[in-house]
């Protein structure tokens, strides 16, 4: 599905093979044309992004850089199929990821493995910890060629700014236009559903692990100081009330962590324990998803200081 251009900006809705469903990509016109968000990695997609672009009056060979909200797959999987000409932009921590290497490999395996011991997988589950990069099948090969940062100009687009919102993705960056509020705010922002702060290994540096629900909460925050008008997404709908729905999702979200702090009263919980009460149905066929919302709920409640943990041997156990 493909919009007219409003403002300059066009959206155009591709298909993924993942159970968030299609996903939403933005033509910018602007002192060059900007494509935000490729999609994924599919001959689906591709067909669809080249009819949408021709419904605007465009096509491929027209794009002249492509800038990443985020590394996931059904964001930037298409990446290698576009020229060589075509300038690949977005946060540092992209790189790992579009372009993975010998050491993306190595340090993502050791580090799942290793908080999968501390998680108290059994052998059977940590030995599906690879399986966790099996997304990765929608994602080609692509090296990023400039990278931007929070408070950067959009390079090629006036009026544009950088926001950092972390969360969701350690790469994770928002788009400000002053000039009428509108953001683009790929999977930070969605009309209907919380994204999931997804755990990502530290691959910029350090063995400790970031803590993407914190990060996500506070990056929701820093919005409310932001007057957005209007937010485009990177699935579903977009997003005209964004400061009344921030408050919506913070309390959600204080809900949701009560609801986990009665499953550790009185107990001596592990990870894997919790993970499995959250997601009964799910867990086993999307462990490493369950996992970081699981790891999420208990950093959240850590961070009110409601739980403690405790090491034993490899295993973490939390006390309420």
């Amino acid at each position: 599905m493909t919009t007219a251009f409003v403002n300059n900006i066009a959206k155009i809705t591709l298909s993924t093979p993942y159970a968030v469903g299609d996903v939403n990509v933005y033509l910018i016109k602007g002192d060059v044309l900007s494509l935000v968000d490729a999609g994924p990695l599919t001959d689906t997609a591709w067909e669809q992004l080249k009819s949408a672009l021709g419904s605007l009056g465009y096509s491929i060979d027209d794009i002249e850089q492509i800038i990443l909200t985020h590394h996931h797959p059904d964001h930037a999987g298409l990446l290698e199929r576009f020229p060589d000409s075509v300038k690949i932009i977005g946060h540092s921590y992209n790189r790992y990821w579009i372009d993975r290497d010998e050491y993306f490999h190595r340090f993502y395996d050791r580090f799942f493995h290793q908080l999968g011991k501390e998680s108290g997988l059994p052998d059977v589950y940590l030995a599906a910890v690879p399986k966790f990069k099996s997304p990765l099948k929608y994602m080609g090969n692509r090296a990023l060629d400039i990278v931007i940062k929070e408070g950067d100009a959009l390079p090629g687009l006036p009026g544009w700014r950088i926001i950092e919102t972390l969360g969701h993705a350690q790469s994770h960056l928002s788009f400000y236009r002053e000039s009428d509020g509108v953001m683009i705010a790929g999977d930070h922002i969605l009309a209907h559903i919380s994204p999931n702060p997804i755990i990502e290994p530290p691959f910029e540096g350090g063995d400790k692990r970031t803590k993407p629900l914190l990060q996500y909460n506070e990056s929701l925050r820093k919005l409310m100081d932001i007057p957005i008008s209007y937010a485009y997404t990177g699935h579903g709908e977009e997003v005209d009330h964004v400061h009344a729905l921030i408050p919506k999702r913070l309390t959600k979200q204080a809900e949701r962590a009560e609801g986990v702090l009665g499953m550790i009263r009185g107990k001596q919980q592990t990870v894997f324990d919790i993970c499995r009460l959250l997601f009964p149905t799910v867990y086993k066929k999307e462990l490493g998803l369950t996992l970081s919302e699981t790891i999420g709920q208990l950093d959240y409640l850590e961070s009110l200081g409601s739980i403690r943990k405790e090491k034993q041997g490899d295993t973490l156990y939390y006390h309420a």
